[in-house]
């Protein structure tokens, strides 16, 4: 296709969907970059933990993907895919549905290159009961689903007679990766809150339990054992509960079971143990793996040429055999790599051979707004420099910071920064309505 008319739709408008969109926008303008997502604002997918324990509020933290697209020049189009013809190429739309009405009907955007960035959801690996009776962080629609459950629950124990068993909320978390090891963290501050806002009988240390439940030997596990151990008694001076070596077999209504026939109360669970692709991608005629993730070679192109596949939906190579991590810096990185290949594509030109190199800058995970550990400047490729406690959590925040710059550009990411910041000295700190 010739470069006059040449379109490329990116599904997802996740970290690297959104990013992409964004580079290519600047360049080639709305009629050429299209960006497909169900939302209609975008939130870090890291951010999910303080969305589910109240202290983030999508709708001040949210960025409008319309405005986004309007300031680099892409298309947005709000929409869920139902499928994919790869043979017309063209991906075909659900109507989409805001507050009960339908705003827009069932439509088909037509590609002549296709960008699935669609993310993942969490694996329930067929445990019995988790898909009925647990909580995943996959979405805004799902975190604040915990969040309102979790105020009920807080609000009943709230009624209940001091003593007595009903008094004690058990809270379940299922991985200790960092998803669960963050929320856990963020919810044993926002706790400590509750009594400022009318729950004034809850005693947080003794009527609210939480407890961790890790299928491995550590938390943390892509972690340095140092970290994790850092991290694991962080979370006991906070008094959570921490079970290592854990195997959940099965899920009720009230309660969690290991393999051995142990029960761990639980009147909320979260599942936060391994991810999956959408089972979208698992119809389209392509290679995918067990978790449904599309395998692309090392361009990021899977074996349809018109077809690309990045972040937690592609299973990319990396090194001796190995696919990259689900990781928010392997999307980022991947982005930046598409952008000259895609650009190619666009402007008729052809693609010159590339082969994507991750650069592992290592990992950091929040253990609250003052607390936070990581590993810097290449762990996973042997090299170790640790930092922890405010210095940690401040690099954590300059990730969020570093997402937004892509697309907002430093002044704009900077002047949000500060607004956010003056705005919450003026908003409540955990979220009830």
């Amino acid at each position: 296709m010739g470069p006059a008319s040449h379109q490329v739709v990116i599904v997802g408008g996740g970290a690297g969907g959104l990013e992409l969109a964004a580079k290519l926008g600047r360049r080639f303008g709305p009629s050429r970059v299209m960006l497909v997502d169900r939302q209609t604002y975008h939130i870090w997918k890291p951010s999910l933990h303080e969305v589910a324990a109240g202290t983030l509020d999508v709708h001040r933290e949210g960025l409008a993907y319309a405005m986004l697209a309007k300031d680099s020049g892409f298309t947005f189009i709000p929409g869920e895919v139902e499928t994919i013809e790869r043979e017309k190429r063209a991906v075909h739309l659900a109507a989409f549905i805001e507050g009960g009405e339908e705003i827009l009907p069932k439509r088909s955007v037509f590609y002549d290159t296709l960008v699935l960035a669609i993310g993942s959801k969490a694996n329930f690996f067929g445990t019995p009961g988790a898909a009925e009776h647990a909580i995943a962080l996959d979405s805004t629609e799902q975190a604040e689903r915990f969040r309102l459950k979790l105020l009920r629950e807080l609000s009943e124990t709230d009624r209940q007679k001091p003593g007595s068993p009903e008094r004690v909320l058990h809270l379940a978390i299922v991985g200790g990766g960092a998803t669960g090891v963050e929320l856990a963290a963020e919810l044993t501050e926002a706790f400590v809150d509750l009594a400022y806002y009318g729950l004034t009988h809850l005693d947080p240390k003794k009527d609210i339990r939480i407890t961790i439940l890790e299928g491995g030997p550590r938390i943390l596990p892509p972690l340095p054992e140092k970290l994790s151990a850092a991290a694991h008694g962080l979370l006991a001076a906070r008094g959570v509960a921490v079970r290592t070596s854990v195997r959940v077999a099965k899920i009720t209504q009230d309660a969690l079971y290991d393999d051995k026939g142990n029960r761990y109360p639980a009147d909320l669970c979260v599942w936060a143990a391994g991810i999956e692709a959408p089972a979208l991608l698992s119809h389209l005629g392509l290679e995918t793996n067990r978790v449904n993730q599309l395998v692309v070679d090392a361009s990021m192109r899977t074996s349809d040429p018109a077809v690309y596949a990045f972040g937690d939906c592609a299973a990319a190579p990396w090194e001796e055999g190995k696919f990259l991590p689900a990781r928010a810096q392997v999307a980022h990185q991947q982005a930046s790599f598409l952008v000259p290949v895609l650009a190619e594509r666009i402007q008729g030109k052809p693609v010159k051979p590339r082969r994507f190199e991750f650069h592992d800058r290592g990992s950091l995970v929040s253990i609250g707004t003052s607390q936070g550990i990581g590993s810097l400047m290449g762990v996973l490729s042997g090299k170790k420099f640790f930092v922890h406690g405010t210095v940690g959590r401040l690099m954590y925040m300059s990730l969020h910071l570093l997402h937004h710059q892509a697309f907002l550009g430093t002044a704009r990411t900077m002047l949000l920064a500060l607004a956010r910041l003056l705005m919450r000295r003026g908003a409540p700190r955990v979220k009830l309505h």
